[in-house]
């Protein structure tokens, strides 16, 4: 590799699960919401180097809180930010609402227990396919910050 090409990703192979493996931790009552970096090790199945250089990265990056001890090493982690909730799945994203949205609306409209309730459900699950997931993912984030139109 050259100092002009670029580095080789470390999201997906590093960084995302040690920042499952936190959240994850973080969410759990048995580690007090601060779960020590000793816990996050085992938790993220990655060797200590690789951990302790992704949580470096991640709370650089605004995705976590860490306490530190006195010479700057991250000893425990203390919180993680909406983003973070939102990459790891523990808080909803617009399209993926909107892909379950997709799904429960074929679900309901194959489960149908007459043709007349089969066929409103295909109308419904036809008019959001023909919306679009751009427009979808719109809706969807309206829905999950609780956003509701005023009548003009």
């Amino acid at each position: 590799m050259t100092a002009e090409q670029p580095l080789p990703d470390v999201w997906f192979t590093r960084d995302l699960p040690v920042l499952r493996a936190i959240v994850r931790l973080l969410d759990e009552p048995p580690h007090g919401s601060a779960p020590y970096l000793g816990a996050v090790v085992p938790a993220s199945g990655l060797a200590k180097p690789e951990v302790v250089s992704a949580a470096n990265a991640l709370v650089s990056a605004g995705y976590l809180t860490a306490l530190t001890n006195h010479a700057g090493e991250i000893v425990r982690f203390t919180g993680a930010s909406a983003e973070a909730r939102r990459l790891t799945g523990l808080w909803p994203t617009p399209q993926g609402e909107w892909e379950r949205l997709l799904e429960q609306l074929a679900a309901r409209s194959s489960g149908a227990l007459t043709e007349v309730e089969r066929a409103r459900w295909q109308a419904l699950s036809d008019a959001a396919t023909a919306l679009g997931p751009d427009d979808g993912a719109l809706l969807m984030s309206a829905l999950i910050g609780g956003y509701v139109p005023r009548a003009r």
